[in-house]
């Protein structure tokens, strides 16, 4: 036995775990058994190996998957929060407006944003760039987009037929968007939040609608204070 054979076996002696962790140079020597065994046995110990590192490395993705889903869900709760509070700081409603249009944008990763606020007067009474004024009963249509379903508080999808309605000249960028209705009182018209993107893939029906519902309530609440 050479000098080399007989270290590497002192070397295996002293420390085991050098072979039975590795588990390509486990996986080899199964087969090499099985090359000794011949083509008419069977180790089953070999198959039960596989099998065994099979189910660790699916179990090894699901974890990497709900680990990151978490990390996503994480953020993303920390950019609806930054941009609750965003909204909330403003003393005035034209200041409330610009961080809409500036602040809520830049946190919430979207292109474009509009306030659309149905009214019986289209006299341009809301001189605002990111106002988009509507005739009363257009924020169900646009919603809808002729279906006969219940209305959502969120709806998530490309960018519709009515994408011009809502994001005026810049509707030839929007290819989605996030549709937030608005709930201002009882003797209030509705509003819709429209938020929208350049990516065609950044909303879409599949996603989900608990943070950004959350911000369609909070946001509600506080436009009442400046459109009541």
């Amino acid at each position: 036995m050479s000098e080399a054979i007989e270290k590497l076996r002192a070397d295996i002696l002293s420390d085991p775990s050098v072979v039975l962790e590795d588990s390509e140079v486990m996986r080899a020597l199964l087969h090499a058994q099985d090359s000794a065994n011949g083509d008419r046995v069977v180790d089953l110990r070999n198959v039960f190996l596989e099998r065994l590192e099979q189910r660790l490395e699916r179990l090894e993705d699901t974890h990497a998957s709900v680990i990151a889903a978490a990390f996503d869900n994480m953020a993303g709760t920390n950019q609806v929060q930054r941009a609750v509070l965003a909204v909330l700081e403003p003393r005035d409603f034209p200041s409330f407006l610009d961080v809409l249009q500036n602040e809520v944008a830049s946190i919430l990763g979207v292109d474009m944003v509009r306030l659309c606020i149905e009214s019986k007067s289209q006299d341009g009474g809301l001189p605002h760039g990111v106002i988009t004024p509507l005739e009363p009963g257009s924020i169900r249509e646009i919603i809808l987009n002729g279906r006969d379903v219940a209305m959502r508080k969120v709806t998530l999808r490309e960018a519709g037929p009515n994408k011009a309605r809502v994001f005026t000249a810049a509707a030839g960028r929007v290819k989605s968007e996030a549709l937030l209705r608005l709930d201002l009182g009882q003797k209030q018209l509705p509003a819709l939040l429209a938020f929208g993107s350049e990516n065609v893939d950044r909303f879409s029906p599949d996603q989900g609608i608990d943070l950004l519902t959350f911000f369609a309530e909070a946001f509600e609440r506080i436009l009442r204070r400046w459109v009541a």
